[in-house]
């Protein structure tokens, strides 16, 4: 991995615990398995990292040796396809942890879409603290577990849903801010922001970015959303959004 793309941040020797003693994402990730009198060697064992947009910090086939904690911003996750084209798999936010169903390389590639904050663990160094810390091992693997019920949910997405029902479950999903830590569920929110750009959601999506477009225009038009800026979507009526999403409404 290019250490151009990434950036560490500088961090005072005599306060090695601070940086995940403040943590805003702490709440939201596996690392809250981790008892504050330990968050030190938490600290010691990771490298904090700023991105900036545009800039990936993991590579598709690139060798496998980090783990990546998403503590603030938001990135596409993405394959490329023999032909050269891109399919977005996911996005990743606040509390994610990234790297973990790999083999010996990266299967997907990680681009900023904002200015992110990142930790890095090596994976040997990990290993050791899970030793020490099985709540913290025990997380992971239920962390694991949700991806691959995240990646059947995608596949039932791509294969079975119409164009607004994809778009609905799109904005539920990001209103819902689904977390890596099993004990801390936000409320849903009302205000969806979305740091991706149109043709982002259309690719993950599976449509075109003018059906995007479209759909989002109707939404709006039968007041289930709001859509103030291209960057921030409100939903309006939650339940009738729900609905849609799970095919339990006629189409519009």
């Amino acid at each position: 991995m290019s250490m151009t793309r990434i950036r560490p941040l500088i961090m005072d020797p005599s306060r090695r615990d601070e940086p995940c003693a403040h943590c805003g994402a702490r709440a939201y990730s596996v690392c809250s398995a981790i008892d504050s009198k330990d968050l030190e060697r938490l600290a010691v064992l990771s490298t904090q990292m700023t991105v900036e947009p545009g800039r990936s910090f993991i590579e598709e086939g690139d060798p496998a040796e980090h783990f990546f904690n998403v503590t603030s911003g938001t990135a596409k996750l993405f394959k490329l396809l023999p032909d050269g084209r891109r399919q977005i798999t996911g996005f990743a936010g606040t509390g994610h942890f990234l790297g973990l169903a790999v083999s010996s390389s990266y299967s997907f590639s990680a681009e900023a879409l904002e200015p992110m904050r990142i930790c890095r663990f090596s994976r040997p160094k990990l290993r050791v603290l899970l030793d020490d810390f099985p709540a913290m091992e025990k997380r992971l693997l239920e962390v694991a577990s949700n991806e691959l019920v995240a990646a059947q949910e995608q596949m039932l997405l791509l294969g079975r849903k119409t164009a607004r029902e994809r778009l609905a479950s799109f904005l539920i999903g990001r209103a819902d801010m689904p977390t890596h830590c099993l004990g801390y569920q936000p409320s849903p929110t009302e205000t969806v922001r979305l740091p991706m750009t149109r043709n982002d959601i259309a690719d993950y999506l599976g449509l075109t970015i003018e059906t995007v477009s479209r759909t989002l225009t109707k939404l709006k038009g039968e007041g289930l959303i709001e859509i103030p800026s291209s960057s921030i979507v409100v939903i309006k009526r939650h339940t009738a959004l729900v609905g849609i999403a799970t095919g339990e409404t006629e189409q519009g």
